[in-house]
């Protein structure tokens, strides 16, 4: 079982990224949009950590 931290923020944001961001994610809520954005960067570093990790060690081959 994973224990989340929550914590309250004051932060200062740019109000016409946070509506277009909310919308580009379909989220409700601010909270659900900024939850959504740091998880698609912490997803992000995660892929790209995997790819330099994985870079040289395999042979690609063209199928078209």
């Amino acid at each position: 079982m994973t224990v989340i931290a929550l914590r309250h923020k004051h932060v200062q944001l740019d109000q016409r990224k946070l509506d277009r961001a909310r919308r580009v994610l379909g989220a409700r809520t601010e909270t659900e949009t900024l939850d959504r954005a740091l998880d698609l960067v912490v997803t992000e570093a995660d892929i790209d950590r995997a790819l330099q990790a994985a870079r040289g060690k395999g042979k690609l081959r063209r199928v078209f």
